[in-house]
């Protein structure tokens, strides 16, 4: 075939199905090889030194895959590379062994290329034996040896660099990074084939989601992106269904020939290549997948059988729906948060927080993280991080403090530095995704400037990039000029960088407008108009706003109240997140009248000659201390009132006092729950969706509500008796953190006589399937809050479908789902039962008619089958509250 005329390898991802070959060790260890094939004993099992030592061998492999029809091979190159080859002494070797196994693979699939069809070669680059989030190897070190690598396999001509088995985010970038440094060394250019490996806990080694996976290396723009070994595709399909829904670029799967066992002292893998070619043509005619093959255990028999089933199939189209979002090293946060902004924690800035910056100097590392964690329990999304300082070296401090938030802080970090330098330090150890804080245009936009220096940053590393809008001449003050400056930054970062426009978040900023000087007073209102300007005029950017310099001079109480008002404003307008310390914004039902109008008035600026809001403001605060408010006396209120009002304000002060008075007064346990807590907690619920009371107080509320069901716990009756009725598995699903309305499920039923094993938050359907295995469960119940939940619920039931495991029954609740969504829609679904639970109650009674059925043999085929449901009988008694909580 003419090398003009042949497709390239995304040319033809593009268009059909791309079939890899299969295992490179399982197939050497069938040769029965001895020490004298790897060149002495001091050598043996270094494979990939058989590219040099037994060509002949390596050649045939590659001829038998593609004798069988395959479109790729792997080139024999999975550790030839510095930090692996130092095991046996030969690192100096690593990059003739590379290029002798590239050559290879080339010459033997361009023999192959006479009949007119392509064959690629990828080359293999795979995670080596130190990873740098676990501190194995440093960054730098670990991409100049990937260099090297791909400078090899790139002179040897493959078509792509397949970096592969991946379990660290970290090692990822650093062989991308050094892949890319190759291509531009050797002025030749090919795709880069990404693929993660999810271990059976549902998470790579270090703990990171799939979800956290995608977002972080997307970013890095692989050309495709998919998982390969350490399972059978069995165990992958709740990761491919996420990459399928989520994913814009290609996706490719290898997996392993099933999970390993040990025979007759033998590793021994038991999926058949019928079976693998089963699942790869659900993979592609159901998924959309367009790379398949096999790693771990599979044959040239495995891939001649799956050649075979996905030939001629058409891949399913795909509508990947993908959120702009940010990552830890475990779990990826969105940026554009539901019913709230995204709140970026500020005390851990050392310019910012005394107790922060006196930790850092002293090194005091554990009070900083310490610090960081007390930030995400009140409510932050993400963790703004400063170490800048007069006199300090901030690489070295970047360094201790971003390699610990990295891996001891579950939530993503914004670099906060005027130092590019400083940023670059805490990218090498923050494998997720993070947000640079920040770039301008102060010293212009040539090459070597800070903005050049922070969109090559956030470009190399796939970090996104808070835009302050400043330019040569200053801080814009007008709208105007503000927006002059977001389409300038705009255009530069994504025609220059290959930036997005959801890479970037604007801060159109503000100056005081606390200070009195009457120049400054249209200054909030010019940055609301900003904001609502640059999410209409430039699609897809987000907003940020730091609202500690608004209000910089004032009583601190009255700061805290304008502040809270100055962000309503500002989310109002579209603002998608701010820098802030959570716990100090206070909800506008706590605000009195009076103030609310004095911010307002200052925010729009409403000051006259014979009218000035901003000295009312500070009358009304002299003396002031705090915005904690006295506490009415409610002693005399009835105690039904004072426990749901106590929930509202999230008051735990006395608590346990007004339950055991409501105990005493006759109350039994579980009313007061659900006719008296749960009614606030609906309250907190309207108040947090119309905007009126921020996530750290409903967090407040949340935890008032836990603490309220475990005093009470003890007094809900129980059944007696020790025998179980039944078993029920519970979780929150994937990707959601709310679990009271679970928790008391937990509770009903156990008390009921139920053994409920309660696993958790955030649990994937495959550790759910794994806990109704491992118990024998009765039911599976699913909850979470989040709207997005209630489409993870319909995954993980055609999970159980495609399983086999429909015979279990499932139950659902949630605060987002409706009953005619689960009677109508996911009955059409889930080939077993399923049920919809309007509170704990009608769960119990749900599980008691399915026990009833499972002891009495007689099958009632359309209980929880039939789609829109039937009416359950209305329980008699106190009515429960339809809502499931934080």
């Amino acid at each position: 075939m003419p090398a003009q005329k042949r497709p390239d390898y995304l040319q033809t991802v593009n268009e059909r199905v791309v079939v890899f070959d299969g295992a490179f060790g399982t197939y050497v260890q069938g040769k029965d090889l001895t020490a004298d094939d790897f060149g002495g004993q001091h050598l043996e099992g270094c494979n990939e030194l058989l590219a040099v030592t037994r060509p002949d061998l390596i050649a045939a492999m590659h001829e038998d895959f593609l004798k069988v029809g395959v479109d790729a091979l792997e080139t024999a190159t999975f550790g030839s590379f510095g930090t692996v080859l130092t095991e046996y002494g030969i690192a100096d070797r690593a990059y003739e062994i590379t290029l002798a196994a590239a050559r290879i693979a080339r010459d033997v699939a361009n023999s192959f290329e006479s009949d007119g069809r392509p064959r690629y070669v990828a080359g293999s680059v795979g995670p080596g034996t130190k990873l740098p989030s676990l501190g194995h190897i440093a960054f730098s070190d670990l991409r100049d040896t990937y260099e090297e690598h791909a400078r090899a396999l790139i002179e040897g001509g493959v078509d792509l660099l397949l970096i592969e088995t991946c379990m660290d985010l970290l090692q990822i970038k650093a062989a991308m990074q050094g892949g890319r440094r190759a291509m531009q060394a050797m002025g030749r250019e090919v795709p880069i084939q990404v693929q993660v490996t999810m271990e059976t806990t549902g998470r790579m080694l270090v703990g990171t989601e799939i979800g956290a996976a995608l977002t972080a290396l997307l970013a890095m723009k692989p050309a495709v992106i998919g998982i390969n070994c350490a399972t059978g595709p069995a165990e992958m399909q709740e990761h491919l269904r996420h990459l399928a829904q989520h994913s814009p670029i290609p996706i490719s799967v290898l997996p392993n020939a099933g999970l390993p066992s040990v025979v007759d002292g033998k590793t021994h893998y038991d999926l058949t290549p019928q079976q693998l070619a089963e699942f790869h043509r659900h993979h592609v005619h159901d998924l959309g997948i367009t790379v398949v093959g096999g790693c771990c255990g599979t044959t040239p028999e495995h891939l001649r059988q799956v050649v075979e089933a996905v030939r001629n199939i058409t891949p399913a189209k795909r509508n990947p729906q993908q959120e702009a979002s940010v990552t830890s090293l475990y779990s990826p946060v969105t940026l554009q948060q539901d019913n709230s902004v995204l709140y970026i924690g500020e005390r851990t800035n050392a310019n910012g927080s005394r107790a922060f910056r006196d930790a850092m100097l002293a090194g005091d590392w554990d009070t900083c993280t310490k610090m960081a964690n007390e930030q995400i329990r009140e409510g932050a999304h993400v963790l703004d991080v400063c170490v800048d300082y007069v006199g300090r070296d901030g690489t070295v401090d970047m360094r201790e403090i971003a390699g610990r938030f990295a891996s001891q802080a579950s939530v993503p970090l914004v670099i906060d530095s005027t130092e590019p330098q400083v940023m670059e330090a805490a990218l090498q150890l923050a494998g997720g995704r993070c947000i640079l804080n920040s770039a301008n245009l102060e010293d212009g936009e040539e090459p070597g400037r800070r903005m050049d220096r922070v969109f090559t940053l956030a470009r190399d590393y796939g970090a996104a990039v808070i835009c302050l809008l400043i330019d040569e001449r200053g801080q814009a003050r007008d709208v105007e000029w503000k927006m002059q400056i977001a389409h300038r930054l705009h255009k530069i970062a994504t025609e220059r960088y290959g930036l997005s426009s959801s890479d970037l978040i604007f801060d159109p900023l503000t100056f005081p407008l606390t200070t009195g000087d009457a120049d400054l007073r249209r200054d909030g209102i010019e940055s609301i108009e900003a904001i609502r300007r640059i999410k209409a005029e430039i699609p897809g950017a987000l907003t940020v706003m730091g609202l500690s310099n608004v209000s910089f001079g004032i009583n601190p109480a009255a700061r805290q109240v304008l502040n809270s008002v100055f962000l309503d404003e500002c989310v109002k307008a579209g603002l998608d997140s701010a820098i802030v310390h959570a716990s100090k914004i206070l909800p506008l039902a706590r605000i009195k009248p009076e103030h609310l109008t004095l911010c307002r008035d200052i925010i729009f600026d409403k000051t006259t000659p014979d009218y000035n809001p901003l000295q009312l403001l500070l009358t009304a605060f002299e003396g002031v201390k705090s915005t904690k408010q006295e506490k009415p006396d409610r002693s005399g209120w009835p105690v039904r009132d004072r426990l749901r009002q106590r929930i509202i304000d999230g008051d735990r002060d006395g608590l346990t006092a007004d339950l055991d008075a409501a105990l005493g007064e006759g109350l039994k346990a579980l009313e007061i729950v659900n006719d008296v807590l749960l009614d606030g907690m609906r309250e907190v619920g309207e108040l947090f969706g119309a905007g009126q009371m921020q996530l750290p107080f409903v967090l407040q509320s949340a935890e008032t509500m836990k603490t309220a069901v475990s005093h009470l716990e003890p007094h809900m009756d129980k059944v007696a008796g020790s025998t179980s009725k039944g078993k029920l598995v519970l979780a929150t699903v994937k990707g959601d953190v709310h679990d009271i309305g679970k928790n008391l499920v937990d509770i009903i039923c156990t008390n009921n006589g139920y053994e409920v094993h309660n696993i958790g938050i955030k649990i994937p359907i495959s550790e759910m399937i794994a806990k109704v295995q491992e118990v024998d469960a009765d039911a599976l119940g699913m909850s979470g809050l989040l709207v997005k939940s209630t489409l993870i619920m319909r995954d993980n039931l055609e999970e159980l479908n495609n399983q086999g495991l429909s015979r279990i029954p499932v139950l659902l609740g949630g605060a987002a789902l409706t009953r005619s969504y689960v009677e109508r829609d996911l009955r059409e679904v889930y080939d077993g039962r399923v049920f919809y639970g309007r509170d704990a109650f009608e769960g119990l009674h749900t599980l008691d008619k399915l026990m009833e059925l499972k002891r009495s043999g007689i099958d009632d085929p359309e209980f929880g089958r039939i789609p829109t449901g039937r009416s359950l009988a209305e329980r008699r008694g106190p009515k429960e509250t339809a809502i499931d909580l934080p």
